[in-house]
């Protein structure tokens, strides 16, 4: 290539023209020049290439038929992934359970706490593919849903959402299985596996996905409650729980109630009217490790209840609002417990914070931070007072499930008629839709949200109570709800399962901390607060 001179100053045009001339007839400046165009000609197709495949997954395809856009058919690529990630968060929340159930539990009855767990999620799974789904999110009547069984027929998006079917499917099934988990915590320790499986297949397959149908359904009554044609019209206001506050956990909550009451108090289960206490759990390190994995599914869990990524201050409020009312509900569960105790009790604390989370579910959407901590605080004085509640009236609910989910999901759908801001209505695909906010009472918006919460907290509460009552004096009538008294004092792990999760160590009710022991010396209720009455049977 030759070398040509630069000159001192810019050259003109017919310079320039020149100048190539002279260039073109050098071979390797031609070279030069075609690779020079050909690799600005790619890069310019490629440009082209990547804004045409972007448009077409970004913003969804369109399918015509009789020339006609088909709204439910288009797939919003950046919800369904928030909406699966949601998904995989709470899903990720069956592990909090299980280990929030094992340390709770006694050591004997450690796997079978595990292997119920598993397994209920392994039968919601199937249950709800092949009709709790269609039971729950399909057309049908106010009452229930009757189509897309066994996902058959389904569309290519859920409803107007833009999330994809089977993401909306995954999703919800994670909360199905919070549910079903939630009833087995408070009754571990004498329930029988094989019952387990039965009541399960209730609680998954019919109780939850047809009562959760009022609220939730595209025509359920509740849902559209107020509404002209609907049931009491003359409400004008339909009921609303954001995240399930009532739909999982008062669901799960009562379902759990009826299951402790029918089974009854495991053996050597001493109330403290009685002279005795709440048994031991035998791990809280475990405990307090699986709440805290809860309180991190949770965001999940209310953000993605959103099903939009395009909400964006929509997310940020809710995921906040859940921070805090856990905080708040976590500090005064432990500040009310140490006002009877004098202890800081960490069990107190962790149920705290968990109450807190159930409470805020419901309203998360519509409320401000500083309603969020002051709910979340009540939250946390009523799930203590919920706890010595079951304990006067002499039901044992080893984990607390109870006051925590079923009465605090009460108090969080209540809580909305009080603290609903007026600022949020609804949010969407695209954006929020802010025209007709929630305002409860507290801001001046007076009592229409909080009696179609109350009214809605009351249907779905009595109703699965008194079916669950139904179900679980049912199973129990086939003789596998409880085990055998033999089986109990034997260990449900060596019993049922015939292992025990920790096959290296001496597993005993003798077992006892040093303080436990020495303080016998001076308070021998301490033992039985401890151990119950069962010590002397066992070590006969």
């Amino acid at each position: 290539m030759s070398a040509i001179p630069h000159p001192t100053k810019k050259p003109s045009l017919s310079q320039k023209f020149v100048r190539l001339a002279i260039r073109l007839r050098d071979p390797e400046w031609r070279r030069y020049g075609r690779l020079l165009f050909a690799g600005k000609a790619l890069g310019v197709g490629l440009v082209l290439l990547i804004i045409t495949v972007v448009s077409g997954v970004m913003f969804g395809r369109v399918y015509a038929a009789d020339a006609e856009i088909k709204a439910a058919d288009v797939v919003n690529p950046i919800n369904t992934v928030w909406t699966l990630l949601a998904a995989f968060l709470v899903f990720g929340m069956q592990v909090g359970f299980t280990m929030l159930e094992a340390g709770f539990c006694r050591s004997r009855e450690t796997v079978n706490v595990l292997m119920e767990c598993v397994v209920d999620t392994c039968l919601c799974g199937i249950l709800f593919y092949a009709f709790g789904f269609a039971f729950m999110f399909s057309h049908g009547n106010g009452f229930i849903g009757y189509h897309w069984f066994f996902l058959q027929d389904a569309p290519a998006t859920y409803e107007s959402t833009g999330v994809a079917f089977l993401a909306f499917w995954l999703f919800q099934f994670a909360f199905a299985d919070t549910c079903s988990t939630i009833t087995s915590g408070a009754m571990i320790g004498r329930t029988g596996f094989l019952g387990d499986l039965l009541y399960s297949v209730g609680v998954s397959g019919f109780i939850y996905p047809i009562i959760g149908h009022w609220a939730w359904g595209p025509d359920g009554f509740l849902a559209l409650m107020g509404s002209d044609g609907h049931f009491f019209p003359s409400l004008g206001m339909g009921f609303h729980d954001f995240a399930g506050s009532t739909v999982v956990h008062t669901i799960g909550g009562f379902i759990a109630l009826a299951g402790s009451i029918v089974l009854g108090p495991r053996l050597g289960r001493k109330f403290k009217r009685d002279g005795g206490g709440p048994m031991m759990p035998h791990d809280l390190t475990i405990a307090a490790c699986g709440g805290l994995l809860l309180w991190f599914g949770w965001y999940g869990f209310n953000p993605g209840s959103t099903l939009s990524a395009m909400d964006f201050e929509g997310i940020g409020r809710v995921a906040t609002n859940t921070t805090l009312a856990a905080c708040a509900a976590g500090l005064t569960a432990m500040a009310y417990a140490y006002m009877s105790s004098k202890k800081w009790d960490v069990s107190f604390t962790v149920n705290g914070f968990l109450a807190g989370l159930v409470a805020i579910t419901c309203p998360c959407y519509w409320v401000s931070p500083t309603g969020s901590i002051l709910l979340g605080g009540i939250a946390g004085v009523i799930v203590v007072a919920g706890v010595e509640l079951l304990e006067w009236l002499r039901i044992d609910d080893p984990i607390g499930a109870v006051p925590v989910h079923g009465i605090c999901g009460i108090w969080g759908t209540l809580s909305l008629g009080l603290f609903a801001c007026g600022k949020y209505g609804a949010t969407g695909p695209v954006s929020p839709d802010n025209s007709a906010p929630l305002k409860g009472l507290l801001y001046g918006g007076g009592t229409q949200v909080l009696l179609a919460q109350a009214i809605g907290s009351l249907i779905i509460t009595t109703t699965t109570f008194a079916v669950a009552m139904a179900v679980m004096y049912l199973v129990h009538a086939t003789g596998t709800l409880r085990v055998s008294r033999e089986g109990e004092l034997y260990g449900l792990d060596l019993h049922e399962h015939g292992i025990s999760a920790y096959p290296e160590y001496v597993i005993s009710t003798l077992a006892a901390p040093a303080g436990v022991a020495a303080q016998q010396q001076h308070d021998p209720a301490i033992h039985v607060a401890a151990f119950g009455s069962v010590l002397p049977e066992v070590t006969k």
